[in-house]
């Protein structure tokens, strides 16, 4: 009696792998079963998070260091993926960075590489491993955006106008891919405590003195974002003060909003 082909696991490749949230998610796909494709600038610290993995979830996961703010990057990962012979499975798109401040107080060249990373690479990257997913009839995406892509935020303009569009595009795909196999989920996180984080707290004195309870644990973030990705939701936002934030973002007139999330930012410069 012949018995059936066992089926591959699943591959995810994870941008922005090797620290905070990234480094959380490819724990949480491990965990699931998932083979891992770990992006992100730092080989040594994939190379690391590679061997973690292996050793705690025994997993396979290949090394990409990858600089996506290049403009070619997107098409030289796929293409690799390719030759490799490693179809995505799940598409997981977590690279980004972020700067706080005044918009007139930054330089041009910050918000140019806000704009590249969490919005072009980000679309570059669907538009390379989305068709392949839609041709074989199956694939997930997630896409980590922001209780930011919700509201105005003063002194995170231009890094909320891009986690905005982020979900923008998630609702539109989802809706254009309904019925394909693929799914496409966006995961909307408030603060976190991530490398990210520290970064913008020793910029800023007020943020330094965040209460714990608004600061969420990555690895809680990470998996919900996953149970989320698996179960095609298009939305998730992780945590029940969050989830009350949002909500009332979206019963509040526009113009309040906005006279309202000046008025916090005003007084946490």
């Amino acid at each position: 009696m012949t018995s059936a082909p066992r089926e591959r696991p699943r591959t995810a490749l994870v941008t922005g792998a090797s620290s905070g949230i990234g480094e959380a998610l490819a724990h949480a796909f491990a965990r699931e079963g998932c083979q891992l494709v770990l992006v992100a600038r730092s080989a040594a610290k994939l190379q690391a998070l590679s061997r973690a993995l292996a050793t705690e979830h025994g997993v396979k996961a290949w090394v990409a260091p990858c600089d996506l703010a290049r403009p070619e990057a997107a098409g030289e990962l796929a293409t690799a993926m390719r030759r490799a012979r490693r179809p995505i499975d799940i598409l997981v798109n977590n690279a980004g960075v972020l700067a706080h401040g005044a918009f007139v107080g930054l330089p041009a060249e910050r918000h140019r590489e806000m704009i590249e990373l969490n919005v072009l690479a980000l679309t570059q990257l669907l538009a390379q491993f989305l068709p392949p997913m839609v041709k074989r009839g199956h694939g997930r995406v997630l896409n980590v955006a922001s209780i930011a892509s919700f509201q105005p935020v003063p002194s995170l303009a231009t890094y909320a106008a891009t986690k905005a569009y982020v979900l923008s595009l998630t609702e539109s795909l989802a809706e254009e891919l309904r019925g394909s196999g693929v799914t496409v989920t966006a995961l909307c996180p408030g603060i976190t405590a991530t490398h990210m984080l520290t970064d913008v707290q020793r910029r800023s004195r007020e943020l330094s003195r965040l209460p714990a309870f608004l600061v969420g644990s990555a690895a809680e973030v990470a998996a919900e974002g996953v149970a989320a990705c698996l179960a095609g939701e298009v939305i998730r936002v992780p945590g029940a003060l969050n989830q009350a934030a949002v909500l009332a973002g979206r019963g509040t007139p526009r113009w309040l909003l906005r006279v309202l999330s000046g008025t916090v930012a005003r007084r946490i410069k």
